[in-house]
């Protein structure tokens, strides 16, 4: 009786294990289609164009993270450098990065220069690339994907540009492509209100990220000092050739 209960206690252990593991998969499945956003376009010729941007936010990032861990078995310290890795590719302490992806399946799209075609609004706050795969500046036919880098802070303030901000928009414009110009925009929108990017920057990938920045401000210090060192340089050089006229002139 003793062993048989307790043969039905690891048993209810392992459903309940389970079937807490099969709810958080099925979490970051929805977390994971959540952020993508798709629209598709077909025209009276039967051209057809489906077009994908993903925001990728803290939730994403995280969901991406934990699904590639669990398929893989990772241990804790592999799960953490694919972490700092992909957290290194999005370069997220810079930029907000936005992934998009086009199927053409009618006439050949042509976008360049394509940081002309696509912006980032922030409650109606707009932006512009400041990096973008320049494959996108090649004529289009069949599938393409690549990231766009949009500004995270103000350059003028260094402020984050996503501070208090609720909405996201990214809008490309439909003169890429024959086939979506019936519309007026491609507009793809994300409620950002409760994103935190910050919550991210924990553990062994938050620090070696640290050190990396860190690294880069001891290089931008270094050159400054370099060019302070070599300005004071010319300024010694120079009070050594006014003292000299000096005397010279003391002397006649």
């Amino acid at each position: 009786m003793h062993i048989k209960q307790k043969f039905c206690t690891t048993g209810l252990a392992m459903i309940l294990t389970l079937m807490l593991f099969s709810t958080a998969f099925a979490d970051m499945k929805d977390v994971l289609k959540r952020w993508p956003k798709t629209l598709q376009y077909r025209d009276q010729m039967g051209s057809e164009l489906d077009v994908t941007v993903t925001y990728y936010s803290a939730e994403y990032i995280e969901a991406l993270v934990k699904m590639e861990a669990d398929k893989n078995l990772w241990t804790a310290d592999e799960m953490e450098n694919y972490k700092y890795e992909l957290l290194q590719m999005l370069r997220l302490d810079e930029y907000i990065p936005i992934f998009v992806e086009f199927d053409n399946r009618g006439p050949a799209m042509h976008m360049a220069p394509f940081d002309r075609q696509i912006h980032l609004l922030l409650d109606g706050d707009k932006y512009s690339p400041v990096e973008y795969d320049k494959r996108f500046n090649f004529k289009l036919l069949g599938k393409r994907d690549g990231f766009v880098f949009f500004p995270r802070f103000d350059e003028n303030t260094g402020e984050s540009l996503l501070e208090g901000v609720k909405r996201a928009k990214v809008t490309i414009s439909t003169s890429i492509s024959s086939t979506a110009e019936g519309a007026a925009f491609m507009d793809f929108f994300w409620d950002i209100r409760d994103d935190d990017p910050a919550s991210l920057y924990s553990g062994r990938a938050a620090a070696k990220l640290e050190i990396d920045r860190l690294i880069k401000r001891l290089e931008i210090l270094s050159s400054k000092k370099d060019d302070l060192e070599s300005q004071l340089a010319e300024v010694l050089a120079e009070l050594d050739m006014v003292n000299q006229r000096i005397e010279e002139l003391r002397k006649e």
